[in-house]
């Protein structure tokens, strides 16, 4: 397949894990395959991507870099639990519904709790409840706070929002944890440094996800609290996370670090995203139930217009887990005449909906 082919295939807002590697992210990838280098992460792109995000975070970290999410999620948070512990997260957060019991798995049989909470954030008051429901030995005591930012629906916990989340978390001893698989966004959304969203706001460890921000796989485990790193390279390599060419997971993370580029990447999603929910808010028959603070935007859309629009070809996904929207991921490669296309098409199958046609 040549070159002009590929540039034709079409943009879809199903995921943003359909979109390609990012320039920056590629190039780094193509410098790292010249030559040989150590393996096993001793080598100088994972040395340096590692800077890079002690830099970025302000503060001496551990990091480490594995193949996925899952791996990510499930990983950190065994390293916070005991077999006899709970997790506790928000009812709709992926580490419940999408990590195919992974976090429970690998951390032996710890039990995943959930908590309530609008617009995907957990409630700081039904923490409380769950450390306090039971505090006998036949209940399992209540260890780690997960929290997801961005959220399952594309919104973003505040600074203030983080601190008193962390404030509940400390007074009942819990460590936090956050799966940041869109934290580049959440960061972009908010206008402030890493640290006021981490380490700051009482992160223990942070799940950082590249992937859906243009690199081709792989996610970087950061740690704040350095004693929780114990021994985490050993989860790693048990877990089949230890990379043997660790350069090529690394190697992506230089490219899109080193000059900001995983910022203007996620801006351009978060902007392309305000541009859908304004082109399509207002259509007849169509709602927009949650704020639009990253590269999401969940839409309440007809199931006939649903299957209309999936007729002319447009992919996205409907029910995200259990839900009655419709989801819209924008990418670092959505193009404005991307959103313009989708939102012209669902104009006319709404309005025509709406007129009884």
């Amino acid at each position: 397949m040549n070159v002009a082919s590929q540039v034709l295939r079409p943009r879809h807002f199903a995921s943003d894990n359909y979109a390609g590697i990012c320039p920056e992210a590629f190039a780094a990838m193509v410098e790292a395959n010249l030559g040989h280098e150590v393996s096993y992460g001793d080598d100088s792109w994972t040395e340096k991507a590692s800077n890079l995000l002690r830099e970025i975070f302000e503060i001496n970290c551990e990091v480490f870099f594995v193949f996925n999410g899952t791996s990510a999620n499930s990983l950190s948070l065994a390293s916070l639990c005991q077999s006899y512990h709970s997790i506790l997260c928000h009812q709709m957060a992926h580490v419940e519904s999408s990590e195919c019991g992974a976090p429970e798995f690998f951390a032996n049989g710890t039990k995943v709790l959930l908590l309530p909470g609008e617009a995907g954030k957990v409630d700081p008051t039904s923490i409380q409840g769950a450390v306090n429901k039971r505090t006998d030995v036949h209940y399992p005591k209540p260890r780690a706070l997960s929290l997801t930012q961005a959220t399952e629906v594309g919104t973003v916990y505040s600074v203030a929002e983080l601190g008193a989340l962390s404030e509940v978390a400390r007074r009942y001893n819990l460590r936090v944890q956050m799966d940041g698989a869109r934290f580049a966004n959440a960061v972009v959304g908010l206008g402030v440094a890493p640290k006021e969203i981490t380490w700051k706001a009482g992160v223990d460890v942070l799940c950082f996800g590249g992937t859906k921000n243009g690199i081709a796989i792989g996610e970087a485990v950061v740690f704040f609290n350095l004693e929780a790193a114990r021994e985490f390279d050993y989860r790693c390599k048990q877990g089949g996370q230890l990379a043997s060419k660790m350069r090529f997971l690394s190697a992506p993370w230089v490219g899109m670090l080193q000059n900001g580029a995983w910022l203007r990447h996620a801006a351009h999603s978060n902007a392309m995203a305000k541009r859908m929910e304004l082109a399509i808010k207002d259509l007849p028959g169509i709602g927009v139930p949650y704020p639009v603070e990253s590269n999401a935007v969940f839409a309440r859309i007809p199931d006939d217009v649903v299957q209309a629009m999936f007729a002319r070809g447009w992919k996205f996904y409907t029910n995200v887990g259990g839900w009655e929207e419709s989801r819209l991921m924008c990418s670092w490669d959505t193009t404005t005449e991307d959103v313009d296309g989708f939102a012209a098409d669902l104009k006319e199958l709404a309005t025509a909906k709406a007129a009884g046609r």
